[in-house]
C-alpha cells in the first residue's frame, strides 16, 4: 500500500553532473554519500527484465559462527574492491566475478569472525600509486589496489595499531572500526568504533606513510572548545563521543562532516553531567587541519543511544527561491536535519521539546531536546496503549500488560529500572544503511525500522551496602549489553546464551575468545590479570564467583552507578514486534520544502500474509540507490529479498530471492555499456542465516 503518494516535482537544475555518477568509487557512491546513480540503462521499463550476472562466494563460512557482510562494495576501472565475512579484502573482475586476489590480515590464525565491515576506501597519487584503507581487528591496512599486498611504507610494513594517537594507555583501550574513512587529498580521515572507555577521537592520517597529521578531539581537553560541558576531569576517563558509521567530505569547500556518538556509559550518565559536547552531533571540521567550523548537536547529554546512523547526506536543494548547498542528517528518532553546509544554520525551524528527569542515583537529564518543524518524523515517536500488537490471537493481552509495567508516553522518557520503553529503537528510525539522496528533484529516499525496545537499568549494588562481585561487575560493565544480566543471549541478534558456557570451553579457551573475539563479538584486550580471572569465575562457576574477596578497581567507570540488562527487542509470544504494524516502511521526503512524497511497507513475513494479514514491513538493514533509470534498489529486509521501486511513486517494480539476507546497502556501476547492481549477500542478523555470497545483476544480453 502507498501512502499519501503524489507527483514528485520536475527535476530542477541544482548542481548536477551526469559524469559524477558513473562509477561507484568511493563508499555511499561519492564523497556526499548520496547513494545515488545517473546510469538508467536499468529503468522502470525493462528491470523486471533483470537477472544474475555473475556470484561470488568468499569461502568464509564457519561452521557454528553467525558471520555478516554489511559491505558497501566500491567498483573502480572496472574492479570491484570488498571484505569478506571473516575481514579479508579482495578484488573482483567487476564484469565476470572472476577474483583477482585475496588479502587475509589474519593469515595462519583460526578462522573465525572479527565483527563487521562495512566497506573500503581508496586513494590514487595519480601516478600508479592506488592504494586501498580498511580496519580490521585492531590495526588499520594499507594495500597496493593492483595487487592485494600491504604497502611496505605505510605504518609498519602496511599496517598500524589503531590506537595511536588516542593519549591514554594502549593496553586499556579496544578500538576498531566497522565503517571505511573518506580521503581528502594525501589525507585519510577516519572515525572508529570504541569499546570501555576509549575516546572516540576524529584522526586524520598520511595516506602514504600512516603518521597522523591531525587529530579532533571530541571529548575535549582543558584548552578545547567544549570542555565546559562536562566535568572537568572527563577528559582522562570518559570513553565514546566516537564516529563509527562513516563520514562525507565537500571537497571544494575542504569541510569534513562527521557524526558523532553517544559518549559512554551508553544508558548513565552520572558520570558525565553536563551536556557533553561533542557527542551525538554533527561536526564540521576543515578536512586539511582538522579545527572545529562549526556543530550541531542531537541530543544534548545523550542515556538513550541516539547517535546518528548514518554519513550525512551533502544535498543541494532550493529554499525560499534560493538555491542551497546543505547537509542532511537522518537520525534514529526518525528526524531529518537539514543544515546549512557552511554555517550549520538550520533550513527549517527548529523547536525545542521537553525531556522528563530521571529518578536514578546521580542522574540528570537535559531539560529539553531539539525536534525539527520539518520534514515530520518519517516513523512514529510515540507508541500508546492503543498500538499494542494484536496481529497475535491471544497475545494482546499479555502485551498489554507488560506495557502498563514500563515506563511509556514520552520518546525522551530517561533510562529506569521497572524499564523503558525505547520507541523509536536502538535500531532507528534510520540505521547504518543511510539514505539516499536524488540531486536532480531533492528527493531523499530512506528506510526505517519500527521497533519497540525495552531498556531495564541495574543498579551496580544489590543495595546500598551489598555491591555485586567482582566478576557479576565485570560482566554487568562489559557483557550485559548482548547477553544478558541472565547470561540467556538473544536468538534474535545470534548473541549466544553463556549460562553453559563453562561446559563447552575451558578457562584457556574462553580466555581467548573474550581476548580476540569470536563471531560479530569484537575483542576485550582490555580486560586483563584480576578482572579477567574474575570474569571467566563468575561466567563458569557463579556461586564460586560469589566467594571471592577480590574487588575490582572501580578506577575504570568512577560514578557509574548502573548498568543495563541488555538490548532487548520487544516482541509477542510468536516472535512479532509487540507494536502494531508497520515494522519497517521506505519513505521519500521532497528536502525542497520538507513535505513526504510517498512511504510504504518494507519486507513482507508471507506467513502472515497467508493469513491474510496485510504485509507489515519488517526490520531492514542496508540502505536503498537511487538511479537515473527512475528507480530505488534495496535489500535489507529480514525476508531475503532484493526489490526495486519506482523512485516516483514507491510502486514495487521488481524482486528476487537472495541466497542469505542482503543486509547492506548495493552499488551500481557501467562496464562496456553495461550497467549492473550488486548487492552483498551476508545475512547473520535477525536469526536469518549467515551467506558469503555478492550478486550482480543486469540486462539479458543481446546475442
Amino acid at each position: 500500500m502507498i501512502n499519501g503518494c503524489s507527483d514528485q516535482p520536475d527535476e530542477v537544475s541544482l548542481d548536477y553532473n551526469p559524469e559524477d555518477y558513473r562509477n561507484w568509487e568511493t563508499y555511499l557512491g561519492d564523497d556526499a554519500a548520496s547513494q545515488f546513480s545517473s546510469l538508467d540503462q536499468i529503468n522502470r521499463d525493462n528491470v523486471h527484465r533483470l537477472e544474475v550476472a555473475w556470484s561470488f562466494s568468499t569461502g568464509d563460512l564457519v561452521e557454528g559462527e553467525r558471520t555478516e557482510i554489511q559491505v558497501n562494495p566500491i567498483i573502480i576501472d572496472g574492479i570491484l574492491y570488498g571484505t569478506t565475512p571473516l575481514k579479508k579484502a579482495f578484488s573482483l573482475d567487476a564484469a565476470t566475478g572472476e577474483q583477482l586476489w585475496m588479502f587475509d590480515p589474519f593469515e595462519g590464525e583460526e578462522p573465525r569472525s572479527r565483527g563487521v565491515n562495512r566497506g573500503l576506501a581508496y586513494w590514487s597519487d595519480g601516478e600508479g600509486d592506488r592504494r586501498l584503507y580498511y580496519v580490521a581487528g585492531p590495526r588499520l591496512y594499507s594495500i597496493n589496489a593492483d595487487t592485494g599486498e600491504p604497502a611496505a611504507d605505510f605504518g609498519d610494513g602496511g599496517s598500524l595499531d589503531f590506537v595511536v594517537g588516542l593519549d591514554r594507555d594502549a593496553m586499556d583501550l579496544e578500538i576498531t572500526a566497522t565503517s571505511p574513512g573518506i580521503v581528502h587529498e594525501d589525507l585519510l580521515i577516519h572515525g572508529s568504533r570504541v569499546y570501555n572507555r576509549a575516546p572516540g577521537h576524529i584522526r586524520a592520517f598520511n595516506t602514504r606513510t600512516g603518521e597522523i597529521e591531525w587529530i579532533f578531539r571530541t571529548i575535549p581537553y582543558p584548552d578545547d572548545y567544549g570542555y565546559h560541558t562536562w566535568p572537568e576531569d572527563a577528559w582522562t576517563r570518559v570513553g565514546n563521543a566516537n564516529s563509527w558509521p562513516g563520514m562525507s567530505l565537500d571537497k571544494e569547500r575542504g569541510i569534513v562532516f562527521v557524526p558523532t556518538a553517544s559518549p559512554g556509559h551508553d544508558f548513565y550518565g552520572g558520570d558525565r553531567i553536563g551536556k557533553n559536547l561533542f557527542g551525538t552531533s554533527l561536526l564540521a571540521l576543515d578536512a586539511s587541519t582538522g579545527e572545529r567550523i562549526w556543530h550541531y548537536q542531537f541530543v544534548r547529554h545523550d542515556i538513550w543511544d541516539y547517535d546518528p546512523p548514518a554519513a550525512p547526506n551533502l544535498i543541494t536543494i532550493e529554499r525560499d527561491g534560493e538555491v542551497k548547498d546543505a547537509v542532511a542528517q537522518v537520525t534514529k528518532t526518525g528526524y531529518v536535519f537539514v543544515l546549512d553546509r557552511e554555517t550549520g544554520e538550520p533550513l527549517f525551524p527548529i523547536e525545542e521539546i521537553e525531556a522528563p528527569p530521571s529518578d536514578l542515583r546521580g542522574e540528570e537529564t537535559w531539560p529539553t531536546q531539539p525536534a525539527p518543524v520539518k520534514p515530520d518524523p518519517f516513523v512514529r515517536q510515540e507508541f500508546r496503549e492503543e498500538d499494542v500488537s494484536d496481529i497475535t490471537p491471544g497475545a494482546h493481552e499479555k502485551l498489554l500488560e507488560r506495557y502498563r509495567e514500563i515506563r511509556t508516553g514520552h520518546m525522551w522518557d530517561p533510562p529506569s529500572t521497572e524499564g523503558t520503553l525505547i520507541f523509536p529503537g536502538f535500531d532507528g528510525g534510520a540505521e547504518w544503511g543511510g539514505a539516499a539522496f536524488d540531486p536532480r528533484t531533492g528527493i531523499l529516499y530512506v528506510n526505517a525500522n519500527e521497533m519497540p525496545w525495552v531498556l531495564e537499568m541495574v543498579p551496580l549494588e544489590n543495595d546500598e551496602s551489598t555491591p555485586l562481585s567482582p566478576g557479576a561487575r565485570v560482566y554487568a560493565m562489559n557483557c550485559t549489553a548482548c547477553h544478558g544480566s541472565d547470561r540467556t543471549g538473544n536468538p534474535h541478534a545470534g548473541l549466544p546464551e553463556l549460562t553453559d558456557i563453562g561446559e563447552r570451553m575451558d578457562r584457556s579457551r574462553l580466555e581467548e575468545v573474550i581476548l580476540e573475539g569470536q563471531g560479530i563479538m569484537p575483542g576485550f584486550r582490555h580486560l586483563a590479570g584480576d578482572e579477567m580471572e574474575q570474569l571467566i569465575t563468575y561466567l563458569t562457576d557463579p556461586d564460586a564467583a560469589e566467594a571471592e574477596n577480590i574487588r575490582i578497581d572501580d578506577a575504570r567507570a568512577p560514578g557509574v552507578l548502573y548498568s543495563h540488562t541488555g538490548y532487548n527487542r520487544w516482541f509477542d509470544p510468536e516472535g512479532y514486534p509487540a507494536v502494531k504494524p508497520p515494522w519497517g516502511t521506505l519513505n521519500a521526503i521532497d528536502l525542497n520544502t520538507g513535505e513526504h512524497v510517498w512511504n510504504i511497507r518494507l519486507g513482507e513475513f508471507k506467513e502472515l500474509t497467508e493469513r491474510g494479514i496485510p504485509p507489515t514491513g519488517t526490520e531492514n538493514y542496508g540502505g536503498p540507490v537511487v538511479t537515473g533509470g527512475g528507480l530505488l534498489f534495496i535489500g535489507a529486509t529480514q525476508d531475503e529479498k532484493f526489490r526495486a521501486f519506482d523512485k516516483t511513486s514507491g510502486e514495487l517494480l521488481w524482486e528476487t530471492d537472495l541466497p542469505a539476507g542482503g543486509y547492506a546497502t548495493p552499488s551500481t556501476f557501467e562496464i562496456d555499456g553495461r550497467q549492473y547492481v550488486v548487492i552483498a549477500a551476508g545475512g547473520g542478523k535477525m536469526g536469518t542465516r549467515s551467506g558469503d555470497t555478492y550478486v550482480a545483476f543486469s540486462l539479458p544480453t543481446v546475442n
